[in-house]
């Protein structure tokens, strides 16, 4: 159970505000609500603006205003109560990987709202986002569902393209995911940005270079991070099939709460996997 009085855990969504977006966030949020019950969960859009898609500064100012309310009727109706201290939110931005320019516009978020919370790092690297991303690509029929099996995937790729956004400190970031995904799947993996023109294509052919024949391009992206339509050109650029993004694969849930968390120093649920 949460503990009583624990601040919101706000989950920062980047991206043009719509129902697919608002549905994965929600589907994120009652994952990580399922592993710690009781905590309070809400759900702010960088680019929000109305009620429906709130902003993430109207989010993290109601929530403060919320605390402060909670607490004079706490003291009206004659109760004991310690005066709030400490954030009222923990931010936790829905990114797989580090994006200096979408972390500087949370951060001004944050310090637009005017209320006391805590921001917190992205989601990854972490093992589990490249369990994710071999699940993805199994269900796109581009990898073998498990190692141990002695069966291959005929379309299996044999270099995998690992898509990323945020510049190269990103890619870096990704390159640690993909050195645990070619670790799985016993295939080169490289990463490269979605947002350098000519990153993919560059990298497809490097691929191609040292003995790649069938590349597969795997996104290290949750999705709404992501223009429409940049994954479809990359793969297209790259001559080759694609993954579906991350989305709400259930490790994004665990790992927005082990975000939460950490922050709060109370020590995070168990987030491993057994290896596949």
């Amino acid at each position: 159970m949460a503990p009583e009085g624990a601040p919101a855990l706000v989950l920062a969504v980047p991206g043009v505000p719509s129902t697919a977006t608002r549905s994965l966030a929600e589907e994120v949020v009652s994952i990580a609500r399922s592993e710690l019950p009781g905590m309070n969960a809400r759900i702010g859009y960088l680019d929000g603006d109305d009620e429906e898609f709130p902003s993430l500064r109207s989010v993290l100012a109601q929530t403060a205003e919320q605390r402060t309310a909670r607490y004079e009727l706490a003291l009206a109706a004659g109760r004991e109560v310690a005066e709030p201290e400490g954030p009222a939110a923990v931010v936790v931005p829905l990114l797989a990987g580090p994006d200096a320019a979408l972390m500087g516009q949370i951060r001004q978020a944050v310090v637009d709202s005017g209320a006391p919370a805590e921001l917190t790092d992205v989601l990854g690297p972490h093992p589990l986002l490249a369990e994710a991303l071999h699940v993805r690509l199994s269900e796109a029929g581009l990898a073998r569902a498990d190692r141990a099996r002695l069966f291959t995937v005929a379309t299996a790729a044999d270099g995998i393209i690992l898509a990323t956004v945020g510049g190269e400190e990103a890619v870096q970031a990704a390159g640690i995911s993909g050195m645990l995904l070619a670790a799985r799947l016993a295939v080169p993996v490289m990463a490269a940005a979605l947002d350098q023109e000519g990153a993919v294509a560059a990298t497809a052919e490097q691929l191609r270079g040292s003995g790649s024949t069938q590349l597969a391009l795997a996104p290290h992206v949750i999705g709404p991070e992501v223009d429409e339509g940049l994954l479809e050109v990359a793969a297209k650029d790259a001559g080759c099939a694609s993954a579906e993004a991350l989305g709400a694969y259930p490790a994004i849930g665990r790992l927005a709460l082990s975000q939460y968390m950490t922050a709060l120093g109370i020590a995070p649920q168990p987030t491993g996997a057994p290896a596949q």
